[in-house]
């Protein structure tokens, strides 16, 4: 699989000159939070883990931010359901059900 790479405002995985996966998210501007709106992984990378890379990788930003995630986006939310471990940055302000 291809390295995970970073853009404002998103982690995405390139190959053969376009995106193979991404996931995106935005600052909330009122407490600083990242929202995570939008996860795509393409037929090619299906089923090896590409969206589950991505969403650790907004994790250890908002981490290493200190501050929250918002995960908007269902495959991310569901993300969230599945790994306790990232409980320290799940923003139960915004938490969607």
């Amino acid at each position: 699989m291809e390295q995970i790479q970073n853009e404002e405002g998103r982690f995405f995985i390139a190959g053969d000159g376009k995106d193979l996966a991404e996931i995106t998210y935005a600052p909330d501007e009122a407490t600083g939070n990242l929202i995570i709106d939008h996860t795509f992984v393409s037929e090619e990378l299906r089923g090896q883990g590409a969206g589950e890379k991505l969403v650790r990788a907004v994790v250890d930003k908002a981490r290493k931010e200190n501050v929250k995630i918002v995960p908007v986006c269902t495959y991310a939310a569901h993300q969230f359901k599945k790994h306790e471990e990232y409980a320290d940055v799940l923003s139960r302000d915004g938490e969607q059900s």
